[in-house]
């Protein structure tokens, strides 16, 4: 069945505008017949010419006299007016023979222009303000509230393809099935299959989901909906079911359709959970509704569900069961490999240099998402732009790295030398340290110029390779690069300053995950005594804690806890003992250079093995 025709709201004539027009052509048309025919005139004058007996006959009002002359040639006019005086009128007109009547006055126009006109602009303003309001309530007035508010894409709108999408091979290879089913749903179907109703997917902000969906819509050419989870819900109860119907019936007339649900997680939350005064029922209608709108439809009619989330812990369990929600596809972030591949789609757009590399970025680049890559892409090019360049180099790209990872440098943030000279031995701690442990994350740069909103020095390490899986030794090796810092300040300065907060922070959660999560120490035992917060309720929703152990094990978790990041610190300090006067030579160099890049900590490393391999 074919659609109608779109109504083009432009070529509707609005009632208000023609009613304005008619009443303004009689105005106009009244004022021109009175005054480019009509002189008004004093009476005196109308007195002098009736003495001259040049009036051939008037019409007599309330208020006035209109007139014409017998012999207009001594005058510019052949008809006048003026303003009726009391007097003797009928005497003094008979005496100059001159033909005169009654007339009585229509004030109809008068009364319109001076009544009806001011009405109807208040009305109108009125009216325009009222549906100016509802606008902005309810997103395009009253009559529309439960209209879906989803936009429409079609092919050539989309423009966007799998060639657009890069670094997420896998979930690529499981949407080609739905374009397949798309563009032909026969030869899909031929052995029995049935394509699945629902895709979800799933994976942290940044790596693409929203962009996968609309990469399928693109392929298979048809209409694609897209709308976010929070436009359907709004002030009004039902309004949200009411969007879900009038979504799936759109879509089922335009068919074969995608219906693209972002943020799924704000529409789909677990019922029942936190809502003791009631208000969540709204919510939970919308979500019934999408339920019931998940079972009603027919895959074969040509109609695809996407939807992402990056929280699918907390949707509610009747959403993801077979035959709603039948696919979920992971969209994580992306690997070395992947990383090059987004990279080599958003690099062709601006002006590279000979030396740029695009596997040294993605190598400097691990945990990085599609949306942080192409923002470091253009940080990069706004670097190059800032200081004049006529291409963007490697180093632009090595500084956008950092301007993401630490934040903007703030050379204006002046400290006193007291100051520069323990933030110097602060990073050079976590330096030395990381150098002469194996198996930490490669240094890079080390800068006391502070960045961000509250570093005053930082020490960038990045992994020479992604990691998903890290040992126990791996582990007590982090936590003594954290620690070197302040270890650096208890050696040098035999005191410890507040610099060090966001190390201990970090250490403490090693040492605790150790314990309480990873079973990694003896003393404890391989138990698990984590017991993570209910993902559906919020960080600060009051929960009774429970805890299924002792007291005399919190004792015992607590010390052994303890007795890990004091080993670490121990160590730190041990290290840096070894490697007092290569300390204090390396302070001296950052305090007069401060920055120290990949060459001088390549040969700084190369000095702690021979010190190491001369004690041995």
């Amino acid at each position: 069945m074919k659609n109608p025709a779109p109504i083009d709201k432009k070529a509707q004539i609005n009632f208000w505008y023609v009613l304005i027009a008619v009443f303004s052509i009689l105005f106009i048309q009244n004022l021109y017949t009175q005054y480019t025919k009509v002189e008004p005139i004093p009476y005196s004058r109308f007195q002098a010419l009736l003495e001259q007996n040049k009036v051939a006959e008037v019409a007599i009002t309330d208020q006035q006299i209109f007139g014409k002359l017998k012999d207009s040639s001594s005058e510019k006019y052949t008809e006048f007016v003026t303003t009726r005086v009391e007097s003797d009128l009928a005497e003094m007109l008979e005496k100059y023979d001159v033909t005169y009547t009654g007339v009585v006055q229509s004030t109809w126009l008068r009364d319109i222009l001076s009544w009806v006109i001011p009405m109807a602009i208040f009305i109108g303003i009125w009216l325009f303000i009222i549906r100016r309001l509802n606008k902005n309530i309810m997103g395009s007035g009253m009559m529309s509230i439960g209209k879906s508010r989803a936009k429409v894409y079609v092919e050539k709108e989309t423009k966007v393809t799998f060639a657009d999408v890069a670094g997420v091979d896998e979930a690529k290879e499981e949407l080609i099935e739905i374009v397949n089913f798309l563009k032909n749903p026969d030869e899909y179907s031929r052995l029995g299959g049935r394509a699945p109703k629902g895709i979800l997917l799933v994976g942290p902000p940044g790596t693409g989901k929203t962009l996968l969906a609309r990469a399928v819509a693109g392929e298979a050419a048809v209409p694609f909906f897209s709308i976010s989870g929070s436009e359907f819900v709004e002030m009004f109860v039902g309004v949200g079911a009411a969007r879900v119907r009038d979504l799936f019936e759109q879509a089922r007339q335009m068919a074969p359709a995608i219906i693209f649900i972002d943020e799924l997680d704000s529409l789909g939350r677990a019922r029942g959970v936190g809502g003791f005064g009631g208000g969540h029922d709204e919510k939970e209608q919308t979500l019934n509704q999408l339920l019931a709108e998940l079972d009603g439809f027919d895959p074969s009619s040509g109609i695809v569900l996407l939807a992402a989330t990056n929280r699918p812990e907390i949707l509610d369990a009747a959403l993801l069961r077979a035959g709603r929600f039948d696919r979920q596809v992971l969209v994580d972030r992306p690997d070395k490999k992947g990383r090059q591949q987004i990279l080599a789609v958003h690099i062709g757009k601006i002006t590279l240099a000979s030396d740029v590399n695009t596997e040294q970025i993605a190598a400097l680049t691990p945990g990085f998402t599609g949306a942080d890559l192409a923002n470091l892409i253009n940080e990069a090019a706004l670097l190059a732009t800032r200081r004049g360049g006529h291409a963007v180099t490697m180093d632009d790209f090595n500084n956008a790295v950092e301007r993401i990872v630490a934040g903007l440098e703030k050379r204006n943030r002046l400290l006193n030398p007291v100051e520069r000279r323990t933030v110097a031995y602060h990073e050079l701690g976590h330096t030395l340290v990381a150098l002469a442990l194996p198996g930490t994350d490669e240094v890079h740069k080390v800068s006391i110029i502070p960045r961000g909103i509250g570093a005053l020095g930082y020490t960038i390490q990045r992994p020479t390779e992604d990691r998903f899986l890290m040992t126990r030794q791996e582990l007590k090796n982090k936590m003594a690069v954290l620690l070197g810092g302040r270890a650096a300040e208890q050696l040098i300065f035999s005191e410890i300053s507040t610099g060090a907060s966001d190390d201990l922070a970090r250490a403490t959660d090693i040492a605790r995950a150790m314990v309480l999560r990873y079973g990694m120490s003896d003393a404890i035992g391989n138990v698990v005594y984590d017991r993570e917060q209910m993902s559906h309720l919020p960080d600060n929703y009051p929960v009774p804690k429970s805890r299924d152990y002792s007291e005399e094990t919190a004792n015992k978790i607590d010390m052994t806890i303890r007795a890990l990041l004091d080993q670490a610190f121990e160590r730190a300090i041990k290290i840096l003992e070894q490697n007092r006067t290569l300390l204090d030579q390396t302070a001296q160099q950052l305090l007069e250079t401060e920055t120290l890049n990949q060459p001088e900590i390549e040969v700084l490393k190369q000095q702690i093995l021979g010190e190491a391999a001369s004690s041995a």
